[in-house]
C-alpha cells in the first residue's frame, strides 16, 4: 500500500525533485527528502514542511546514509550548465560517489532505486531521434564532461550493482524538463527567456538558435518517473523520458515573447561549447512498457510556467 511506503528522495528540494515529493505525498506515502541545497531551494519544499508524512534532511549524498527506505529516487545533481560547470569536480563527485552511496543503501535496504540520468549521455548525438541503443557522442574532456560523464558513470554503476549484487535499479534518461519552480538563475533556455521577457529585457540566444530541444512539462515527467518505479524490474531501463515535440531555440524564444506579451528583442551571444545541435527522444520503449505519453502541450505548459514565474517575481518585488 502507498500509505506504508517510505520513499527517500535525494535532491528532493530541486526543481523535479520537489514535484516528485509532492506526487509521492499525494499517493499517501511517507517521504524523506535529502538535499544539500547547493542548487535546491527551501522555497521549493516550504509548502510541504507542515505535512506529518514529510521530513526534510539537509545532507550530502556522498556521505553514508542510514535512513530506512522502501524505495530510493536519486535526483541529486546540479542539472544546468551554469551550475554544474561552477565546480566540475564537485559535480562529478556527486554524480559518481553519490550514486554509489545510494546504491549501497538500496542494497542494504533491499529496495528499488531510481537513477535520474539525462539526455546529455548522448552528447551531440549522431542519430536522430535518440534511442536507448545510442552509445552517445560525448566530449570526455570538455567543460560539460563533469555532468555528461558523471551521469554515464552513474548508469554503469547501476547496472554493475544489479549484475553483482542484484540491486533492483531503474535508469531513466530525462530530456529537457520545464515548469513551475525552475530556478530563475540557472541559465537554462525556457526560464531564462521567461525571466527576460517578463522584465522587458533582451532575450539572449547562444549561437544561431537553430539548435533544437524537446521540452517536457514537469507533471508529465513525474508521471513517467513514478510509472517506471511502479512498473517493476521489466522497466529497469535505461528508458528515455521526454516529449517528442521538437522545437528550435529561436521558436521557443518567439513563443515566450508572444505568451508573455513582451516587447523584448532577441540578442545573440556566441554558442556554448559542446552544445548539442539536435535533441529529441525516441520514447517508444517507455510508452510500451509504461503506457505513458506526455499529454501537456508546450503552449499550455509554458502558460503555467509563466504564471508561476510572475507570482514569484511579484513576491520577490
Amino acid at each position: 500500500m502507498a500509505s506504508d511506503r517510505k520513499s527517500l528522495v535525494a535532491g528532493g528540494a530541486g526543481f523535479i525533485g520537489s514535484h516528485l515529493c509532492e506526487r509521492l505525498l499525494a499517493e499517501g506515502g511517507l517521504v524523506v527528502c535529502i538535499d544539500d541545497f547547493s542548487t535546491g531551494s527551501h522555497e521549493n519544499v516550504a509548502h510541504l514542511i507542515g505535512n506529518p508524512r514529510f521530513r526534510l534532511i539537509e545532507g550530502d549524498v556522498t556521505n553514508p546514509i542510514t535512513e530506512p527506505a522502501d524505495e530510493i529516487f536519486n535526483l541529486a545533481s546540479p542539472a544546468s550548465p551554469l551550475h554544474y560547470q561552477r565546480d566540475p569536480i564537485r559535480t562529478m563527485r556527486v554524480n559518481v560517489v553519490g550514486a554509489m552511496t545510494l546504491l549501497d543503501h538500496a542494497q542494504a535496504c533491499a529496495c528499488p532505486i531510481f537513477q535520474a540520468s539525462t539526455s546529455e549521455v548522448y552528447g551531440d548525438p549522431l542519430t536522430h531521434p535518440q534511442t536507448e541503443s545510442d552509445w552517445g557522442n560525448v566530449n570526455p574532456i570538455g567543460p560539460r564532461a563533469c555532468y555528461d560523464e558523471g551521469k554515464r558513470a552513474a548508469e554503469a554503476l547501476c547496472f554493475d550493482y544489479h549484475r553483482m549484487y542484484g540491486v533492483d535499479v531503474r535508469v531513466a534518461r530525462i530530456f529537457n524538463t520545464y515548469g513551475p519552480r525552475m530556478d530563475s538563475a540557472d541559465g537554462r533556455a525556457i526560464i531564462n527567456f521567461i525571466g527576460q521577457a517578463l522584465a522587458g529585457a533582451p532575450i539572449t540566444i547562444y549561437g544561431d538558435g537553430s539548435q533544437t530541444r524537446s521540452f517536457c512539462f514537469v507533471d508529465d515527467m513525474i508521471d513517467g518517473v513514478v510509472a517506471m518505479m511502479r512498473r517493476g524490474p521489466e522497466a529497469r531501463g535505461p528508458l528515455n523520458l521526454g516529449t517528442t515535440t521538437e522545437i528550435s531555440i529561436n521558436e521557443i524564444a518567439e513563443l515566450v515573447i508572444r505568451l508573455t506579451g513582451s516587447s523584448s528583442k532577441i540578442v545573440r551571444e556566441p554558442a556554448a561549447v559542446d552544445d548539442p545541435k539536435r535533441r529529441r527522444p525516441d520514447i517508444s520503449l517507455a510508452s510500451r512498457l509504461l503506457s505513458w505519453v506526455p499529454g501537456t502541450s508546450l503552449e499550455d505548459g509554458l502558460i503555467k510556467t509563466i504564471d508561476h514565474a510572475r507570482l514569484w517575481a511579484n513576491r520577490a518585488g
